[in-house]
């Protein structure tokens, strides 16, 4: 196998020694259409492949403009060296597909590329701008879904509006500029797990731009459209592996290749007053209202993934196809989606739920992926609402059962403590790690202490859910559970 660093760097002047590993040789270069704020591996895994895609089908200048908001110049540059190419390694149970993808056309950073964002965001021919800067990028207040005013950034851009720094200061400024110009507003498109995402940001924008410019809210509230999405597909962090594995089909070094599996799903609310690439011509959803289906993967693949991770990390499972290949993990993952979580569903005659969680455990089972437990863990203390807390709310108003998903978070409460089972240490990584750290160590492992010092984070469990007895008796058994027997016999013994 070559080594990739003694490999030519991929760039478009070899593609046409590349064409079985394109989607089509067909292409044309296309004008920069959209403008993607947070261009991580899943963008480039999912929306990004999908324009590609639908500009091959049905043409469009929706070429993209990829933007970095953490000031990742590295990123930038080993993109733009590469003239906006890179690897998609699509890891199956059959091995690896690599697909070199063409339809990003520019990398910047903030804050350092500032002016030619603003440019960019400008420009008529942009006539989206879509998102994936996970639930803390939107700088939301989790009571009120307003903009977060305590939030440093939000400061910041509050007082300074034209050098803004975080997403809603960075749309508002733009939007600004669109009015200004009696230019048409761009269509601000999310793809974040969050509940009802469009709403969400629409929210958090409008009222951002109340605090700025009561006229330009009423515009943007009124002109802007921010269609809710629903995304899925596993999107690992990118190893040595796929960077050998693109050497070795390819012949030449990708700085940025990008793992995922072969699933994918999109389902799109279809608002797009200034027009949008052809996604449903190739496998997206475009819908009147998303919400069943972002129910239906929030609860039933998001909720487990978590659930997976909590207690693969207590457990010492190190990757979700080495936790759902242990038969009690498997079995206790397949009764949570069928008994607890698929009743709370309200889903289209056409959706086969059995269907879906089969094809979810099919995926976690890829041995292909290693997807890393530890990544799925990130960010807790925003993940667990609505993923699971939601869920438990409606079991508790329909009277039923809940201790699989009672576990799932007493499993998330016990990783606070920051080693597994057998004493093995693990960082914990979540906006509000020093506290939960903090609170979990106040505990001393005592299950009721544990409970109520995290029962009253109010940023995550809301005082109504916290006080609830039906909660809190099978949350504390399920603390008890686990510390009695740590996390592989607390799972056995669910069955």
């Amino acid at each position: 196998m070559p080594s990739p660093a003694n490999l030519p760097r991929l760039t478009r002047s070899v593609l046409p020694a590349l064409q079985t590993h394109v989607l089509s040789p067909r292409w044309r270069e296309p004008a920069i259409g959209i403008v993607h704020l947070g261009i991580g591996n899943f963008h480039r895994a999912h929306q990004a492949l999908y324009t590609e895609e639908a500009m091959l089908a049905a043409g469009g200048d929706w070429g993209i403009c990829g933007v970095t908001l953490q000031g990742d110049v590295g990123k930038r540059d080993a993109l733009m060296e590469q003239q906006g190419l890179y690897s998609v390694v699509e890891r199956g149970p059959d091995g690896a597909r690599v697909t070199v993808v063409r339809a990003l056309r520019e990398v910047l950073a903030m804050p350092h590329d500032h002016a030619a964002l603003f440019g960019r965001l400008a420009d008529p021919l942009v006539r989206i701008v879509s998102l994936t800067v996970t639930e803390k990028g939107y700088c939301r207040d989790a009571k009120t879904g307003d903009v977060a005013l305590d939030d440093p950034g939000v400061a910041h851009d509050l007082a300074h509006p034209l050098a803004p720094r975080t997403v809603p200061g960075i749309l508002v400024a733009a939007l600004r500029a669109r009015r200004d110009a009696a230019g048409q507003p761009f269509t601000v498109l999310s793809c974040d797990n969050l509940a009802h995402n469009g709403a969400a940001l629409r929210q958090v924008v409008c009222s951002f731009a109340r605090r700025v410019d009561a006229a330009l809210a009423d515009w943007i509230a009124a002109e802007v459209a921010f269609p809710s999405t629903m995304v899925d597909r596993i999107v690992p962090a990118t190893t040595d592996a796929e960077r050998a594995t693109v050497a070795e089909q390819l012949g030449y070094r990708d700085a940025a290749p990008v793992p995922c599996e072969p699933f994918r799903q999109w389902v799109i609310e279809d608002r797009f007053p200034a027009g949008r690439p052809a996604w449903d011509a190739v496998g997206a959803q475009l819908v009147d209202d998303v919400t069943p289906f972002e129910l239906a993967k929030l609860r039933m693949l998001n909720g487990t993934h978590s659930t997976l991770a909590y207690l693969s990390m207590l457990g010492g499972f190190a990757t979700i196809d080495a936790a759902i290949a242990d038969p009690a993990m498997h079995k206790l993952i397949h009764a949570m989606m069928t008994q607890e979580i698929a009743p709370t569903l309200t889903l289209p005659a056409s959706f086969d739920v059995a269907g879906y969680r089969d094809a979810l455990l099919a995926r976690y089972a890829n041995p292909a992926l290693k997807h890393r437990c530890a990544q799925i863990a990130m960010d807790g203390s925003q993940k667990i609402p609505p993923r699971l807390l939601a869920t438990i709310e409606a079991r508790i108003d329909a009277g039923q059962p809940f201790a699989r998903l009672a576990l799932a978070v007493a499993a998330w409460m016990t990783f606070l403590r920051g080693h597994a089972d057998d004493g093995t240490r693990y960082e914990i990584s979540d906006p509000l790690a020093d506290d939960l750290k903090a609170l979990a160590a106040s505990a001393q492992g005592e299950p009721q202490a544990l409970m109520n010092a995290l029962l009253s984070v109010r940023d995550v469990f809301p005082a109504q859910l916290a006080a609830r007895p039906e909660f809190r008796t099978a949350l504390q058994g399920a603390l008890q559970l686990l510390r009695k027997n740590g996390a592989r016999r607390a799972v056995a013994a669910m069955q």
